[in-house]
């Protein structure tokens, strides 16, 4: 397989102590060597150097950049091509003038992705790994890391390759059984099929009772905190994120539209959002905000509903309880420090079986119950060990539901007495849905879809 040479920015643009520009392919090492100046020829050291110079614009020999520029020959690299990364100070205009150069003089711009596009298409790492460098990327809690990085590390591609291995073996012991019933070979019957196909089941089982988990280390909780003007909505979202990022007074109203933060809470990551406080108002512009904070309701996976301990229950808050009757809710009564007037009585009977955790957050007190209420409710206290191999790809748990549900229909059709060669059919497609999940029958569109959502120069 040949490709061009590409070349991108692989560090945030922006000002930092150092700017990284990235080749690779065929002629990677060629072309910085026409921009590099500097004691030996860079197609002349070996390979997995660093290397002291200058970048040099040939056409006025004009010293753009001080470089330390690294070369490693294909094939122990990330695209298994020629690489050639060239570090040079931080900032916009320095790594972008090294950018221009490189590609004046023979090399493309890199598409979103494309780097690890090609490690993928030359071999060096699978589909699921390659979508697990993505997670790594993203990841916002040192727990959902250590989950991407097990999936780039391969962890998840064993298993599958595991269960692919155990299905093609029964497929090639009923090819052989058929077309080649001179051998003596042991012939496969509806009891040995269905062993296998319970297997397969089992270990998919195993696999999706981690989706849960893993779907929200990889996305995080969507979740909204609401409740009625002035009952410490902004000061909860300050507490979980430990930074006033929200404004707090005594005015009602002063929440005029949604605050977005990512916080960690015992490793989960939490998309909070801090809503206007939902209530008639004929402001304007604060009404706009209770039409938003009504919106992100809905797509919510969490709700953080704030109650005052100071004040009665009014119908409005009674009303926010009925909004979400159907919806994951932890109830939170604040301001514990001031005199009590609300009926917690009446709270425990309109939360029903769901949480209800008293806060002083003016105090910081409660904050800790409600972080363990949350790891309570989603993950039943605790997150599983670093042993277990999560699924948290969206596309890998369809992927992985299909499978089951497929095998399923080869053992329903085996305790219906089906011929064998018939079954095979549903063993073959469930051994094809698994390779989707790896990439090893995958449509290109799909590939190209993956990779546009890197960011460029990775």
């Amino acid at each position: 397989m040949e490709f061009d040479t590409i070349a991108a920015i692989s560090t945030a643009l922006g000002e930092g102590a150092i700017g990284i520009v990235r080749l690779s392919g065929d002629d990677a090492i060629q072309i910085a060597d026409k921009l590099y100046s500097g004691k030996d020829k860079l197609s002349n050291v070996p390979s997995h150097t660093i290397v002291y110079g200058h970048i040099v614009d040939s056409s006025s020999n004009e010293r753009v950049e001080e470089a330390m520029v690294s070369v490693m020959r294909a094939p122990r690299t990330f695209t298994r091509e020629d690489v050639v990364e060239i570090n040079c100070h931080g900032g916009l205009l320095s790594v972008n003038r090294v950018l221009q150069l490189a590609l004046r003089h023979g090399a493309r711009l890199a598409e979103p992705g494309e780097f690890t596009k090609r490690a993928f298409l030359n071999g060096r790492i699978d589909l699921s790994q390659a979508e697990g460098v993505i997670d790594l990327i993203r990841a916002k809690t040192d727990r959902a890391m250590n989950v991407a990085l097990k999936q780039v590390d391969g962890r998840l591609s064993k298993k599958i390759g595991v269960l692919r291995q155990a299905l093609l073996e029964t497929v090639a012991h009923v090819e052989v059984n058929i077309d080649y019933p001179e051998y003596d070979a042991e012939t496969m019957t509806h009891g040995m099929l269905q062993e296998k196909a319970t297997f397969v089941i089992n270990e998919i089982d195993k696999l999706l009772g981690t989706a849960k988990q893993g779907k929200i280390l990889r996305e995080g909780l969507s979740t909204v905190i609401i409740g009625r003007p002035n009952v410490g909505k902004s000061s909860l979202l300050n507490s979980l994120v430990h930074e006033n990022k929200a404004i707090v007074t005594d005015v009602a109203g002063t929440t005029r539209d949604i605050i977005e933060e990512y916080v960690n809470v015992k490793g989960v990551p939490l998309r909070l959002v801090d809503t206007a406080g939902i209530r008639e108002t004929e402001d304007i512009v604060e009404r706009i905000g209770v039409e938003r904070s009504r919106e992100v309701l809905k797509k919510a996976d969490l709700i953080l509903l704030v109650l005052n301990y100071g004040e009665e229950l009014s119908s409005e808050d009674e009303a926010l309880f009925e909004a979400v009757e159907k919806m994951n809710v932890i109830v939170i009564v604040n301001k514990t420090d001031v005199e009590q007037k609300i009926d917690l009585e009446k709270v425990k009977k309109l939360a029903a079986d769901r949480p209800l955790v008293t806060t002083s957050l003016l105090r910081d007190e409660g904050v800790d119950q409600l972080e363990q209420a949350i790891a309570d409710l989603f993950f039943e206290g605790e997150i599983e060990g670093d042993d277990v191999t999560y699924v948290s790809n969206t596309r890998h748990i369809a992927l992985l539901e299909q499978a089951k549900s497929t095998i399923e229909d080869a053992v329903g059709a085996i305790e219906m007495g089906v011929p064998i060669d018939l079954v095979q059919i549903d063993v073959t497609r469930t051994w094809e849905l698994l390779g989707e999940i790896i990439g090893d029958s995958v449509q290109e569109s799909l590939i190209d879809q993956l990779f546009s959502q890197f960011c460029l120069g990775k």
